[in-house]
């Protein structure tokens, strides 16, 4: 968790890109031809500005200035092959600008904003071996921006997600939802506008990718080792995808069908002769690899913060999910919830209490002043309706915190807030100061760059003990490889290291 605002706006962005419109009428930058959307490209350049703002504050931007203005310049560069820069291309998509950020998250992922926005994540780049792969993931972003398939699946399918999120939310505050609702809120802007794409559209973003990477002259089937390792992560953990990519074409595919494309455009006459590899290794040695305990970490039954240096008690058993705007504890079963946060508007732990009980209509049962530790704090005891007649109990709490409020809200069904009362008050009230040292100076894991020294199986460069627990099939994923590989000497390699 990071210093953040709280993420009911981004349910507000949510509820306004899907209410801007019927459909439109317009033409499809890439085919040329008229159909229908969900949005005008005006909309959707509203959307993603006003997305966008949403986005960098639930996943936060890595911070690393150069990485971000190297992102960027590649990105400028696909860009500036695609359909939305030729000369045949309409104005009002010619002059739409692009934005490339680099997101603050260990997930391998990449994905676009409507508009010209374009994402890719820290743990993608560090899976990334060569520039060459890095244009050919950003073209095809650029390919989903460009083709519109966002305004596409949105007038296929915009009745139905409205829907879907007015009936999960109640207010402004996340009530109603089922525990694996609140779990992916961090994801939603995501998951509901940009990544329910048609295999199809999938597809298509991956044609338009190799071809807006090969225009750029860059080796466009080196990206099919990338797609190898995707697969090799999804193999490894046992689902179907790694997190967001769950709609994507399989991994399988895509690794072939990348290198056909790119001998379809080598015979064109596009040679796509830069790899640039040894620019790609510059810029990302030293990124974070994995998450970054400074933000947050589970350890010996307590939620730490480094950086914020707080901790609480966590219940046994109970999962934690560290997202930059709050941290979600559930229960075993799923029953039962807490959420904490960085309450931003509000001046006292009263009035924070009383906004989030105002917002929602609740009906209180009990309100008080109470202390954690030697922090002020309030709390509140009050029932919920949610729209589809479900009773809720919920134990509201805040507390002030070096000059900041800190929330939580928890909750569960009328007749289980009982069994877990005692949970919600405990982890509340057990909010003290971080003190401990070691906890207090932890460093995240970095990925060094280094040139192998002899000839050697990539195996036998690898150190005895890894960091954090990360196996050595982790570190051949992420260099591309096999265990049993033979490397000559000089090559380079990303190794984790704390």
């Amino acid at each position: 968790m990071k210093r953040t605002h709280t993420f009911r706006s981004i349910i507000v962005a949510l509820l306004f890109c899907f209410t801007l419109a019927g459909c439109v009428i317009q033409r499809n930058p890439v085919t040329g031809k008229k159909r229908a959307y969900g949005y005008s490209w005006s909309q959707e350049k509203e959307i993603g500005k006003n997305t966008d703002k949403q986005i960098q504050k639930e996943y936060g931007v890595y911070n690393d200035p150069e990485l971000q203005k190297y992102v960027n310049r590649i990105g400028q560069k696909v860009l500036s092959k695609s359909h939305l820069r030729r000369p045949d291309t309409p104005e009002k998509f010619k002059d739409t600008p692009f934005t490339f950020r680099v997101l603050n998250s260990s997930v391998v992922n990449a994905f676009a904003l409507p508009g010209g926005y374009v994402y890719v994540t820290r743990g993608l780049l560090a899976h990334l071996e060569n520039e060459a792969q890095l244009a050919v993931v950003l073209g095809h972003e650029i390919g989903h921006v460009a083709a519109r398939h966002a305004s596409q699946q949105a007038f296929q399918q915009k009745l139905g997600q409205a829907a879907l999120i007015g009936g999960a939310v109640v207010g402004e505050q996340a009530f109603g939802l089922s525990s694996q609702d609140i779990l992916n809120l961090g994801g939603s802007a995501v998951k509901l506008l940009f990544l329910r794409y048609s295999r199809d559209d999938e597809r298509e973003a991956d044609r338009l990718g190799v071809e807006y990477a090969a225009m750029s002259d860059y080796h466009a089937s080196s990206a099919s080792h990338f797609f190898t390792s995707l697969k090799r992560i999804t193999q490894k953990s046992g689902q179907n995808l790694p997190s967001l990519l769950s709609t994507h074409p399989d991994p399988g595919d895509r690794e072939k069908t990348i290198v056909k494309l790119s001998d379809k455009w080598k015979e064109k006459g596009y040679p796509q002769k830069v790899i640039d590899e040894q620019a790609y290794m510059n810029e990302v040695n030293n990124i974070i690899y994995g998450d970054n305990p400074r933000e947050g970490l589970t350890q010996n039954g307590y939620f730490y913060h480094p950086d914020l240096k707080f901790k609480f008690p966590i219940p046994q058993n109970w999962n934690v999910i560290n997202q930059a705007s709050l941290v979600g504890i559930v229960s075993p079963k799923q029953d039962a919830i807490m959420l904490m946060q960085i309450d931003t508007q509000s001046q006292t732990p009263q009035q924070s209490v009383e906004e989030v009980i105002k917002n929602n209509g609740l009906s209180v049962l009990t309100s008080g002043s109470t202390q954690s530790g030697n922090l002020p704090a309030y709390q509140s005891i009050a029932t919920a309706t949610t729209k589809n007649g479900q009773q809720l109990k919920l134990f509201i709490y805040a507390l002030s915190f070096n000059n900041q409020i800190f929330q939580f809200t928890d909750y569960s069904s009328l007749d289980n807030f009982s069994t877990f009362q005692s949970y919600f008050t405990n982890t509340a009230r057990g909010f003290a100061k971080l003190t401990d040292s070691r906890i207090l100076n932890i460093q995240p894991v970095l990925i060094h760059v280094q040139k192998t020294t002899h000839t050697g199986t990539f195996q036998s460069f690898l150190p005895k003990k890894l960091p954090n627990d990360i196996k050595d099939e982790d570190v051949a994923i992420l260099n591309q490889v096999k265990l049993s590989d033979t490397l000559t000497s000089g090559s380079e390699i990303k190794i984790p290291e704390r």
